[in-house]
């Protein structure tokens, strides 16, 4: 794994660590300045991570080229999600994040997914769900973004079993920040119920992905990989000179 990615995956971790251990201490220390502002300090670790995203790709030289995909790819994302809007559960963005993230890295396929929620909620509607959408499609690629660097030769069947749990990992993150925000007291039988709630609409969900990753998924790699590429540029050393009769 690159340098910079395994940097990436150690801060990804320590903040999810971190953002774990407050979770713990909420349902713990069920207090009542805890249970008033859980769903503040849920919000803000949220936006702390979108920000500490967005600045690391920010820094990482990238293309116009790059910027240019990933815009697009963000925007065929949001128009899947909206397209299937009135479908529930069935969400077409996370199978393009997913392979998006596998094919160009990690740090892209966050931004593809935390672009697809801001561009798909001007249609669908924008509210303080938006970041925890963003967060959650950018860890999709993220973790895509991994899986193609530490397995590039995945095959078909691992990859449908990734796009799989995707399906229930988003609802679970969408769920924990409802739960942190609307519901009361929290513990962890309604954490539990909360999940249960949502159970038949990830189950679409996740099935959704396994059926745009077997009908497109091959097609999809296939012209994401070209368009990559394309954008690689490769530098090869200048030949030899041949000297002249004149030098020999």
């Amino acid at each position: 794994m690159p340098v910079s990615e395994r940097r990436l995956l150690i801060r990804v971790g320590l903040f999810l660590a971190v953002a774990a251990g407050l979770l713990l201490l909420g349902v713990w220390k069920n207090t009542s300045l805890i249970a008033r502002n859980w769903g503040l300090l849920a919000a803000l670790i949220l936006l702390a991570a979108l920000v500490f995203l967005y600045l690391g790709f920010e820094r990482r030289a990238v293309s116009a080229r790059e910027i240019g995909v990933t815009a697009v790819l963000g925007a065929v994302a949001a128009a899947g999600r909206v397209a299937f809007a009135a479908i529930p559960g069935m969400q077409p963005a996370t199978f393009v994040v997913i392979v998006a993230g596998f094919v160009f890295g990690p740090r892209t396929g966050f931004m593809v997914g935390a672009t697809a929620a801001v561009i798909s909620n001007f249609f669908l509607g924008q509210g303080p769900w938006t970041p925890c959408q963003m967060f959650a499609w950018g860890l999709a690629g993220i973790t895509a973004g991994w899986l193609g660097i530490l397995k590039p030769r995945v095959g078909r069947t691992e990859m449908v079993l990734f796009s799989f749990a995707w399906g229930y990992l988003f609802g679970w993150i969408m769920n924990l920040w409802f739960w942190a925000a609307f519901v009361r007291p929290l513990n962890w039988p309604s954490f539990l119920t909360t999940c249960a709630a949502s159970f038949p609409f990830d189950t679409l969900h996740a099935a959704g992905n396994v059926i745009f990753t077997l009908l497109l998924g091959k097609t999809f790699y296939r012209m994401l990989m070209r368009f990559k590429r394309r954008m690689t540029v490769s530098v090869l050393p200048a030949p030899a000179a041949v000297p002249k009769d004149s030098d020999v």
